[in-house]
């Protein structure tokens, strides 16, 4: 499966779990280490970690194992890394802190 739709998969399986406010990062001209950014936000730390848990359960169904899952311990920030993709979802308050949509853009 190609970057280009790895990122279309995890973006309806963000959908699914009602993730919200996906924006996708096109990194291919300004970072070595993946291809696309994911970000969304979840409405509480549950969700947040129920949707990092999502995007990586349905991605090993697809032999597409994340290559890490970190912060799912707190859920306010949890990153799935499945190599050409980074997928970051966060609460509303650590978005707004971290922009990361303005550092990446």
């Amino acid at each position: 499966m190609h970057s280009k739709e790895l990122t279309a998969f995890v973006i309806e399986k963000i959908e699914d779990i009602k993730g919200r406010d996906i924006i996708t990062l096109d990194l291919t001209d300004k970072a070595n280490f993946a291809d696309y950014m994911v970000v969304c936000s979840g409405s509480s730390n549950r969700h947040v970690k129920s949707i990092a848990q999502n995007v990586a359960m349905e991605c090993r169904a697809i032999d597409k194992a994340p290559l890490g899952v970190e912060g799912n311990d707190v859920g306010e920030w949890s990153l799935v890394d499945l190599g050409d993709v980074i997928v970051h979802v966060m609460t509303d308050e650590i978005r707004d802190r971290y922009q990361l949509e303005q550092l990446w853009a």
